[in-house]
């Protein structure tokens, strides 16, 4: 729209221009000087733009003197810009101090203890207790020996043990123990095992009669765990019972009937 309103603003202001003939006369060239004869390198006559009594500074000449302090000043932007970009990714993240990085976990509902080392022998036989813990916003019901998912916990790495503070409920055989809503001097052992990616989740979208279509998928981040103690609760103790051989059922069998 602009430049349609420059062509009509000049298209009615031309005829004006050139109304009087000493606009026009003021225009003319002044004459050519016709080069010597002695003058073997050239009989080309000169440019009448050389012989103009004055000099004519075209924009693009005028602006010769500035553009280069204008370039080096935007190549100066340029480098600051560049300098921003060459910083890495990791070093912009958040740098967590070891007290934030407690304090954090904990409101997830774990802790780190450290690293497994080889000498550890943290898995222990099945025991029949039972307790549900919360690890975020999910809620676990784990025993021994369980393994479950979560979502990706930070500050944590493969074989690292942990400790789930965040336990809301014991049980065993003979006593149960619901808290309030967490029972007290209670934790649950586990160990990171992997970190792994869910199965992907096509999410598309769709607004019919808009030409609007959009397709996307998701792999949820997850933290294998697998539960190595339960500790809060008395263990009621496993008493073996040994099977009767088949011998002696049927034998047994025989004296009920015989008699």
């Amino acid at each position: 729209m602009a430049s349609r309103r420059c062509l009509r603003t000049l298209t009615k202001t031309t005829p004006f221009l050139f109304r009087n003939l000493s606009s026009l006369r003021s225009l003319t060239l002044p004459p050519f000087h016709l080069a010597k004869a002695s003058s073997p390198v050239s009989t080309t006559p000169a440019s009448a733009f050389a012989q103009w009594p004055q000099l004519r500074y075209f924009s693009s000449d005028k602006q010769d003197d500035h553009s280069d302090e204008e370039d080096f000043s935007e190549e100066e932007d340029y480098e600051d810009d560049d300098d921003d970009d060459d910083v890495p990714v990791s070093s912009r993240k958040k740098v967590y101090t070891a007290e934030e990085k407690e304090a954090e976990a904990e409101a997830i509902g774990y802790r780190v203890v450290g690293p497994l080392s080889k000498d550890d022998d943290v898995f222990k036989p099945y025991e029949p207790v039972f307790a549900v813990v919360q690890v975020g916003s999910h809620q676990f019901k784990v025993s021994n020996r369980d393994s479950i998912f979560t979502e990706r916990l930070k500050f944590c790495e493969v074989n690292d043990r942990l400790i789930l503070n965040k336990v809301l409920l014991l049980g065993s055989a003979s006593q149960t123990i619901i808290g309030r809503p967490i029972v007290p001097d209670a934790a649950v052992h586990a160990v990171v095992e992997e970190h792994a990616l869910d199965a992907k989740v096509i999410i598309f979208k769709k607004k019919r009669r808009k030409n609007y279509r959009r397709t996307k998928g998701h792999r949820q981040e997850l933290t294998k765990l697998r539960i190595t103690d339960i500790q809060g609760i008395e263990k009621p103790q496993v008493v073996l019972t040994e099977k009767p051989s088949k011998l002696a059922k049927k034998e047994q069998e025989k004296v009920a009937v015989s008699a």
